[in-house]
C-alpha cells in the first residue's frame, strides 16, 4: 500500500488501509493487480480519473505540424524541411506545407505549384497526400 504522501507502507490489511483512507478523507484505489498482492494507493479518486482521461486524450490526438516555404527556397533548406517532415510522419504526426507568395512572386504561381508536386512526391514513401490545393498553395500529408 502507498499512502497519500507517497510513502510505501508495505503489505497492509485491507481494513486498516480503509481506516487510513477515511482519516485522510481520501479514497483507497487499487492501482495495479499484482500476482502476489495488489498495489493500492490512498488518493482522490476523482482527480485520479481526470488525470487518466487527460493522458489518454493527449496520447490519442495526432498533431499537425506546419511548414511554411517560399517558392524560391534553397536546396539545403528544402532538404532540411523534407527530412523534418519525414521524421514527424514517422512519429505519427501529420504535416502541412504552405507556400507563401509575396509581391512579384504571384506572377510565377506555376513555380509554386511545381514545388508542391515535388513535396508530395518526396514524401510519398512515408506519407499519404490528404489534400493538394494548388489554388491556396497548401499540401497536407498524413502518415501512411
Amino acid at each position: 500500500m502507498i499512502d497519500h504522501e507517497n510513502n510505501n507502507r508495505g503489505l497492509t490489511d485491507t481494513h486498516e488501509a480503509l481506516e487510513l483512507a477515511q482519516k485522510a478523507e481520501l479514497d483507497l484505489v487499487v492501482v495495479s493487480e499484482g500476482k502476489d498482492a495488489p498495489v493500492a494507493k490512498i488518493l482522490n479518486y476523482g482527480k485520479f480519473q481526470y488525470q487518466k482521461k487527460k493522458r489518454q486524450k493527449q496520447s490519442a490526438r495526432p498533431t499537425l505540424k506546419e511548414v511554411r516555404l517560399r517558392p524560391n527556397v534553397g536546396v539545403a533548406d528544402y532538404n532540411l524541411r523534407i527530412n523534418q517532415a519525414i521524421e514527424w510522419l514517422s512519429k505519427g504526426n501529420s504535416v502541412k506545407f504552405v507556400i507563401r507568395l509575396r509581391g512579384r512572386e504571384h506572377q510565377n504561381r506555376s513555380h509554386a505549384g511545381e514545388l508542391l508536386d515535388r513535396i508530395a512526391t518526396n514524401l510519398s514513401p512515408v506519407g499519404k497526400v490528404l489534400s493538394l490545393d494548388k489554388r491556396s498553395l497548401i499540401v497536407q500529408v498524413i502518415p501512411a
